[in-house]
């Protein structure tokens, strides 16, 4: 028991020494005075236990105690470092806050903690810059939209990639400003400087260079990205950059393989022409060459230009151009000679309304000469070339009818039109629009046809009514002996009944009935031919006498169908009816030959003989010719006065007749009026002194000059002078008067005659009518009527006032420039 006692304050001893020797190891000498004391002390487990307790408390408190000293000293000096890091901070921060306050810059800050921007600084008032926060962070309001843009993109850069940029910007008042942009690790600035004139010179230059660069970007890009060969040539000629195309063509790795090898893509001639041609002052080439590409040789439009420091050109293959087009060529080619082949004419017009094509019908169809066609004249002028020469039928409203038929251009679907010409050919027109804008004129000649179908219809109106109107009887049978159709007079002539004239009527039938009516009937031999199957298909011809007397000459006519047709005439009535009709038409042709031969030789037979009337009358009256007395020289000037009347008269009619044949035309030119007028006051100045009446010319208003066929208006003038002469009283003055009016020529010739009462003015212009009217003699009743014409061919006008003790006055008024001739009003 003492044993187990002992061995436990052992180890009671030893744990308390442990535990003292951990708990106070800051106090080393504690620890050691207990080590010393424990084998001395005789103390329990408790004890030793509170002991061990107590010194772990007050190790611990000890230690606690001298660790918080300690760091109350360091934070004191740490306090201190602070403070004075504050104190530089808040300087810097102030010295910072000076200079962004500055009126010359405004600055954006981001913070990585928010997504909100700090602005800070101002710009100047005439930078164009908002002060208002939200209208300042919308750069594209107040920047060119270049510049809006680039700082956008910058800003992008440099929020993610922290790439740093300075640029020069625009704002929309013109102002440049300085853009910076900086990142740090916690903050991204973006700042705007205002600049000097100086900088502000310097920044626009550098818009300028960005703005060249971009577009030598986007160019370079472009270019990069055609299909077309590009090359760029230093002052040497050598290549310094092409495009892939290029590269491609001449089969090089990329654009350096091509410049470092020197491939060329167009063969050395061509380069050679393209130097020259720069040589010579030309800074342009264009010309098409030909080059192998990849084993092919292609067509390609060169276009090379030459600049002081080198050249750039482009190459587009127009290869399948240029095989399009000769296979365009080549169809239109055979087109045009399938087109001249036809008989129908054919004309196009492009969507200019310019001729591009016609064939050898259409030039025949019109008869214009080959000069005017190729020309390539618009629709329009051709179809007054037309109507001038007399080809188009005159319309009552000319350009209303035209602009209807060139309505064509506008439409979209064909248009047919039917022209009936004044020489009586009819003309089937078809307008067929293109697709590009111009039309396709088919003028297609029916007259032929129309003719044959006018005379078919005719022949079987004609055919019709003789038939039934013939004393000859007609019976056509078929080749199965039935009757297709017959006339009353072959019923008339055999007395046959209604049932056996009906079509369809067997041919035996009608010779059941016909036989007992014949002497000798022909029946027989009738429905041998018509229903037998002879070959030959003979016709055949002979007389028949019925029993009533009467003889039929009869025949027998096989028609190109296997129809029969019988015939049967009672002779004696055919040659009163042979005879009525001969005499009848012999009539009719002498009647036309006679107008016929009236119209063409009345020219010779009227005007030879008075031509040579007039001259052995003025050779008689030469002194050579022998003495005469006077009253064979008073015969004579009878006889030359009457003559030079009745060849007027007879020129007269024939200048009527061909201007109603529509045959007349102008011969327009220049026309000086006061020669004019003096030939043709010249021409009367003989009667007007015979009659002691004078010619008072008025002149001063007059035009110089006009454009009109001069003989036909020196004849207008001298009828028109001629005209008045007859009536003017004598002693009196009778006035022309020229004046230039309204575009025209204005010709007024007064005289104090009598006057025409209303119902001579009204058909004061008929021909034939010669009325006294108080005049000196009596005409034919032609010169107002030729005025009138002649006038009215120029596309004038004529005018009469007139009344009774008021004398009469005729205007004429002629167009300063007539563009074409027209016919004469009716």
């Amino acid at each position: 028991m003492g044993r187990q006692r002992k061995a436990g304050v052992l180890r009671g001893k030893t744990w308390l020494w442990a535990l003292a020797t951990t708990a106070a190891t800051p106090f080393p000498a504690a620890a050691q005075a207990v080590a010393q004391l424990a084998p001395n002390l005789s103390v329990g487990t408790l004890e030793v236990i509170q002991l061990s307790i107590f010194a772990g408390i007050m190790g611990a408190a000890f230690v606690s105690a001298i660790w918080l000293i300690r760091q109350r000293a360091r934070i004191a000096a740490e306090n201190g470092e602070l403070r004075t890091r504050v104190a530089e901070l808040s300087g810097a921060l102030g010295r910072s806050e000076a200079l962004l306050n500055l009126k010359d810059q405004r600055t954006v800050v981001w913070s990585a903690a928010a997504d909100r921007p700090a602005i800070v600084g101002d710009l100047p008032v005439g930078s164009g810059a908002p002060e208002e926060r939200s209208a300042f962070l919308a750069f594209g309001r107040w920047l060119m939209p270049r510049s809006a843009s680039a700082i956008d993109r910058a800003v992008e850069a440099l929020r993610e990639t922290g790439e740093n940029f300075d640029l020069a910007v625009e704002t929309r008042t013109g102002t440049v400003l300085e853009a910076q942009g900086r990142k740090s690790a916690q903050h991204t600035a973006l700042r705007f400087v205002s600049l000097s004139a100086s900088q502000q010179e310097l920044g626009r230059l550098k818009l300028d260079q960005q703005a060249l660069l971009a577009d030598r970007e986007n160019i370079f890009g472009l270019i990069d990205a055609l299909d077309m060969p590009f090359w760029l040539r230093d002052k040497a000629g050598q290549l310094s950059w092409v495009n892939k195309a290029f590269a491609g063509a001449v089969d090089a790795a990329d654009s350096a393989a091509v410049t470092a090898e020197r491939r060329e893509f167009l063969p050395t001639a061509a380069r050679e022409e393209i130097t020259n041609r720069h040589r010579e002052a030309s800074d342009v080439y264009k010309q098409s060459l030909s080059a192998v590409v990849r084993g092919e040789r292609r067509v390609f439009a060169v276009t090379d230009y030459a600049g002081t420091s080198g050249s750039a050109g482009i190459a587009a293959d127009i290869s399948e151009i240029e095989a399009i087009r000769r296979e365009h060529e080549s169809t239109l080619q055979s087109h045009a000679e399938t087109l001249d082949q036809l008989t129908t004419a054919v004309a196009i017009f492009d969507e200019g309304q310019k001729l591009r094509f016609f064939n050898q019908s259409f030039q025949k169809l019109w008869d214009l000469d080959t000069p005017f066609l190729e020309s390539a004249p618009e629709n329009a002028l051709l179809l007054d070339r037309l109507r001038s020469d007399g080809t188009l039928a005159e319309q009552p409203e000319w350009r209303r009818w035209k602009e209807a038929l060139l309505s064509a251009y506008r439409g979209v679907k064909p248009q047919e039109h039917w022209w009936h010409l004044p020489d009586g050919r009819t003309i089937r027109v078809i307008a067929n629009p293109q697709p590009r804008g111009g039309v396709t004129w088919v003028f297609e000649n029916l007259t032929e046809k129309l003719d044959l179908e006018s005379r078919y219809n005719a022949a079987m109106r004609v055919q019709g009514e003789t038939l039934d109107n013939l004393a000859e009887g007609v019976a056509v049978f078929g080749a199965d002996g039935r009757l297709r159709l017959s006339n009353p007079a072959f019923q008339t002539l055999w007395n046959l009944p209604e049932m056996l004239i009906a079509p369809g009527a067997h041919i035996a039938d009608i010779r059941a009935v016909c036989d007992p009516l014949a002497k000798s009937s022909p029946w027989a031999a009738f429905v041998a031919s018509v229903t037998g199957f002879d070959d030959e298909r003979r016709n055949q011809h002979g007389q028949v006498e019925l029993a009533n007397g009467t003889v039929l000459s009869h025949a027998t006519i096989h028609l190109p169908n296997g129809q029969v047709m019988m015939t049967f005439v009672d002779v004696t009535d055919s040659v009163n009816v042979e005879r009525a009709l001969k005499e009848k038409n012999d009539a009719l042709q002498k009647a036309d030959k006679l107008k016929n031969d009236f119209v063409q030789h009345v020219s010779y037979e009227l005007r030879s003989p008075l031509t040579n009337i007039i001259g052995f009358t003025e050779l008689l009256t030469q002194p050579d010719t022998g003495p005469l007395t006077q009253r064979q020289r008073d015969y004579l000037d009878h006889i030359g006065s009457s003559s030079s009347v009745l060849l007027t008269v007879v020129n007269d009619i024939l200048d009527l007749a061909t201007v109603d044949a529509g045959i007349m035309e102008l011969e327009i030119g220049e026309v000086r009026v006061g020669d004019m007028v003096s030939t043709a006051a010249g021409l009367i100045a003989e009667r007007l002194r015979e009659h002691d009446i004078h010619l008072e010319i008025d002149m001063d208003d007059a035009a110089l000059t006009f454009h009109a066929d001069e003989n036909r208006v020196r004849q207008v003038l001298f009828n028109l002078l001629s005209n008045a002469a007859n009536y003017a009283p004598e002693n009196s003055t009778i006035v022309m008067t020229v004046r230039w009016r309204d575009n025209a020529v204005e010709f007024r010739v007064h005289d104090d005659g009598p006057g025409m009462a209303p119902d001579v003015l009204e058909t004061i212009f008929r021909r034939f009518e010669p009325r006294v009217n108080g005049g000196r003699k009596r005409g034919a009743g032609l010169g107002l009527s030729i005025v009138k014409s002649f006038v009215e061919l120029h596309g004038g006008s004529v005018d009469i006032e007139t009344g009774e003790g008021r004398g009469t006055t005729v205007t004429c008024r002629f167009p300063s420039a007539p563009t074409q001739a027209r016919a004469a009003a009716e």
